[in-house]
């Protein structure tokens, strides 16, 4: 399928073929006939990508900021990958569509296909969209007006925030889309609107189409003409549509309002008002607008589909969109007159130059696409088709991981290992990893991969959630497995993959493979080497750091949580340093009120008695480095500091390793593995392991929940 991609790098905008979307359940796959170009919003995005490094830093202070973070504490090469996977990828644009349901995904109910939508979805002839960011319209509504549906969500949104009741006022200050539909729908609510601009062709739009009074910026003695349209009182509310980075709107604002009025900020400005005269001694209320509703940005609501009750959240992102929808189908508001241009989906590239160039007027420009021409293939060739290796790798999975810690340490130049596919959620992602790193074709369908005799070995390095789907579905493919961490979310998985791989007797054919990296770490290695084989004792802490609630990892069933999602990492650890398994687990954890468990202590007992504790804490301050183990056995203690130093303490000397950028193993692990599969031999961490480890994890959960210490089934 076609779509529209920009690289971050030059700002190039180009029309990609990608593969399809991936369609998973609760989402609908809509072929679009109409998306709208959001020239606030895109335009500034495809300005800053023009602009050199430096000019971009300027731009985005606080990812500049990021790489800077990334570069103290992981070197030079990982902040590079880092840097250059985010510019060179093919950066979708677009958020406002409409189009016909093509496909629906499982679980969704009240759409079929052929359904015409509105929806949140970007410039491509395919989209993949969540129930909940998508709205069902009536078989004769006007799709080419229907595609302003996320933008009039948004505006709907700051009128919502405004709080406004019939006959009274509001000011909107910046007259492009976002502001034409506010005073749309404000006038259309029985509320008078005026609109104020620095742009005197948009003043005079909004004067004839749907503004009470309006005013460019310029013009004198504004303040003092709303004063007397409002009988002194000024203004209810006021809601910033505008894009900029002056203050003079958040505080023309502060001037207009009336006492104890409403400040809305829906678009892109700077919040620092001055306090006086007006904020303070006017009891001003300042209210940010939050995109298109209650909803936006949860996990829950928009991936998982789960809605909120209208009783208690009245007005979310989906009934924004549909009360918008209702708006344009009942011909309350008129929305023509937004559209002054057209284009194909082919000429986009033009678009973008007039809007950036601001080389004529415009305001709405929307993009047609042709929907006449045929739907193509999930699969998109890359390069020539290569005869089969020793090793046939496809990637399903190709995110910032992957792209940051696998894929760059793939052994590109071995004749005996060939790239063969990706499959990524995004058409954008595949395509790219599969260009820059030499894969034949990158594909929509997992069939295309399981199905394939020239593959051989599959890297999965999807959300937790369906690791298990897909190690279950290569292990049953007879494929080597590669699966970064964790193997699977809850027990039941567990016990369904470990009944294939021994039924199927992997171990004697193929590989299955945990990304545990740190065993494979040069100091881990080391240390391993120099302790013999009895019982030792193990401290691992690690400054974890807090991360949102709302984080996809933090989702018990997207994510599994920070234990199962990373304390793995460290089980495995000590299960590997000490060369046994787990028996025995006791956890306890710091209450917190959002019931993470991510600050906690584990104490773990070994098969052959060595014992460890894990401290995992997210309460920490980042100004102390991330990971710090000491491993104490028969009088020698080793102690590793971050990965980047280790310390080794004998009964007459010490050693010292250094490294000059941490080194997590993660290199070591990936030509591991491949080597193993060219050469063959036993796993490179054995299945006992992996499934006890595996346990161990399951078994921190329920010592919480049942403050008891849990023997692990071996």
């Amino acid at each position: 399928m076609k779509q529209i991609a920009q690289k971050l790098k030059t700002g190039d905008i180009t029309i990609q073929e990608f593969s399809l979307p991936v369609l998973s359940a609760g989402m609908l796959l809509v072929r679009n006939h109409y998306s709208v170009i959001s020239a606030g919003t895109e335009g500034s995005t495809v300005k800053t990508a023009r602009k050199s490094l430096i000019g971009k830093a300027k731009e985005r202070p606080q990812q500049a900021k990021q790489v800077i973070d990334v570069l103290k504490q992981q070197g030079p090469v990982q902040t590079y990958r880092t840097v250059m996977k985010k510019l060179d990828a093919y950066s979708p644009l677009g958020y406002s569509c409409a189009g016909e349901v093509i496909e629906v995904g499982a679980g969704v109910k009240g759409y079929a296909v052929g359904d015409k939508i509105a929806c949140a979805g970007n410039h491509a002839e395919m989209v993949c969209v969540p129930v909940n960011l998508s709205v069902k319209l009536p078989p004769d509504a006007n799709l080419r007006r229907a595609c302003y549906n996320t933008l009039g969500a948004i505006a709907l949104q700051g009128i919502r925030q405004a709080d406004l009741r019939l006959g009274e006022s509001c000011a909107v200050i910046g007259l492009g889309l976002l502001g034409q539909l506010t005073c749309l729908m404000l006038r259309a609510s029985g509320v008078a609107a005026y609109g104020i601009d620095v742009d005197s062709h948009v003043v005079e739009i909004a004067k004839k189409h749907c503004a009470d009074r309006t005013w460019t910026r310029s013009d004198a003695g504004i303040a003092e003409q709303i004063e007397a349209l409002t009988d002194g009182l000024g203004v209810d509310a006021v809601i910033i549509t505008a894009g900029t980075r002056s203050l003079d709107p958040i505080n023309f604002a502060g001037e207009i309002a009336r006492k104890k009025g409403r400040v809305v900020i829906v678009g892109a400005a700077p919040t620092g008002f001055d306090r006086d005269p007006y904020y303070y001694k006017k009891e001003l209320e300042l209210r940010m607008s939050c995109s298109y509703g209650p909803g936006r940005y949860d996990i829950n609501y928009e991936e998982k589909g789960i809605d909120y009750p209208a009783a208690f959240v009245r007005w979310t992102e989906k009934r924004n969109m549909q009360a918008f929808q209702e708006l344009l189908h009942g011909e309350r508001i008129d929305i023509d007159y937004l559209t002054t241009h057209e284009f194909s989906l082919d000429d986009a590239p033009k678009a973008y130059d007039m809007i950036v160039n601001h080389s004529e007027p415009f305001l709405g420009v929307v993009l047609k696409y042709d929907i006449d021409s045929p739907l193509r293939q999930a699969r998109v060739e890359v390069s020539e088709h290569k005869p089969a290796g020793k090793v046939g790798l496809a990637f399903i999975g190709a995110g910032s991981y992957a792209q940051g810690n696998l894929l760059p340490n793939i052994p590109r130049k071995d004749s005996d290992i060939l790239c063969k596919a990706v499959i990524d959620s995004s058409g954008a992602t595949s395509k790219r990893v599969a260009e820059r790193y030499g894969f034949e074709f990158c594909t929509s369908d997992v069939k295309d991969i399981l199905d394939n005799e020239d593959i051989n070995t599959v890297f999965i390095a999807t959300r937790h959630d369906s690791h298990a789907e897909y190690v279950l579905k290569s292990l049953r493919a007879q494929k080597n497995v590669f699966v970064e961490k964790p193997l699977c979310l809850n027990a039941e998985e567990l016990a369904e993959i470990e009944q294939i791989y021994r039924a199927k007797h992997i171990g004697e054919t193929g590989q299955l493979m945990v990304g545990f990296n740190r065993r494979f770490a040069p100091h881990a290695v080391i240390l391993k080497e120099r302790l013999t084989g009895s019982p030792m004792s193990m401290i691992y802490r690690i400054n974890a750091g807090s991360i949102p609630a709302d984080t996809w990892i933090q989702n018990p069933t997207i994510g599994g949580g920070r234990i199962i999602g990373e304390v793995c990492h460290f089980v495995d650890f000590l299960t590997f340093m000490c060369g046994s398994l787990p028996v025995r687990v006791y956890a306890s954890v710091l209450p917190d009120p959002g019931h993470l468990n991510d600050t906690l202590a584990v104490n773990l007992e070994f098969e052959n008695e060595s014992v460890g504790t894990i401290c995992y804490f997210a309460n920490g301050s980042k100004r102390v480095p991330k990971e710090y183990i000491e491993v104490y056995q028969s009088g020698l203690i080793g102690i590793i500091r971050d990965f980047k130093q280790l310390d080794i303490y004998g009964s007459s000397k010490q050693e010292r390793k250094k490294l000059l950028n941490q080194n997590k193993g993660q290199t070591g692990m990936v030509k591991a593995f491949i080597n193993r599969i060219k050469n063959g031999g036993d796993s490179l961490i054995g299945a006992d392991e992996i499934f006890a480890v595996t346990r161990a994890t399951f078994g921190i959960i329920e010592s919480l929940q049942s403050r008891q210490a849990v023997s692990i089934q071996l």
